[in-house]
């Protein structure tokens, strides 16, 4: 197995996490393509923040993401952008939301550092 780094000008660094988010209520709420809509738009900020998804799915009451990310980026500030854009995307989209409130996701979330876990591994359980 190769690992590979994340090489930036002062850093080298292999940092990734598991990130668990629920809807609000934890109501069901996504199908297959409100799931798509999350999907474009958690790359559409892993892109603009320069992280990466490496893995994406979901159910109908949350979503699993593998990320890997650079030690600039604090988790917080990857969750809240992640969250906001999703959400905002979503009622774009006008797929219906929890109890027809404006929030989409539940304020709290998972998250795990994977450490020295195998990537493939984490890639099957999220599929």
């Amino acid at each position: 197995m190769t690992t590979q780094f994340r090489r930036e000008r002062h850093s080298v660094s292999d940092l990734k996490l598991h990130l668990v988010c629920v809807t609000k209520y934890r109501r069901a709420v996504f199908t297959p393509e409100s799931l798509e809509v999350i999907e474009k738009s958690f790359n559409a900020v892993a892109q603009k923040m320069n992280f990466q998804i490496l893995e994406f799915n979901g159910e109908s009451d949350h979503i699993y993401t593998l990320i890997e990310h650079p030690p600039k980026l604090s988790v917080s500030q990857m969750v809240n952008a992640l969250k906001g854009v999703s959400s905002r995307k979503y009622g774009q989209a006008r797929f219906p939301k929890p109890y027809g409130k404006d929030a989409l996701w539940s304020p709290s979330y998972f998250v795990s550092s994977v450490g020295g876990a195998p990537i493939e591994i984490l890639k099957q359980y999220i599929r």
